[in-house]
């Protein structure tokens, strides 16, 4: 029976390390998209769940009349969802630690962002 070695796990536990930083910072790069309505709403998201932009076609503002519906007023719509939605990431994020703080009680612990 081989013994234990303590160097071999050390090493392998480093690897394991560096990849899943690597993989962490590939996620935060990545961006999602996604639609509704048949493409009347596009949202993205990054890799952190992070809501990033929103973009309205005027059919969904305005569905018989989308020519009625200009461009200020949809991009004011947008503005206004999209710094809302970034509101709320905050606040959870806020949450998010608050509680596992509460939970690690102080350890000092950094689990990687969006974790829990």
């Amino acid at each position: 029976m081989k013994g234990f070695n303590v160097q071999q796990m050390l090493k392998q536990a480093q690897q394991m390390q560096k990849k899943l930083e690597s993989t962490q910072e590939e996620l935060r790069n990545t961006e999602v998209t996604a639609e509704s309505g048949g493409g009347v709403i596009t949202v993205k998201l990054n890799g952190k769940y992070e809501f990033k932009s929103i973009k309205i076609k005027p059919e969904a503002i305005n569905p018989e009349n989308p020519e009625s519906v200009d461009e200020d007023t949809i991009e004011m719509l947008e503005d206004l969802i999209t710094s809302a939605m970034q509101e709320a990431n905050k606040q959870v994020a806020s949450a998010v630690e608050a509680k596992m703080g509460s939970v690690t009680g102080g350890m000092g612990l950094n689990l990687p962002p969006g974790m829990f």
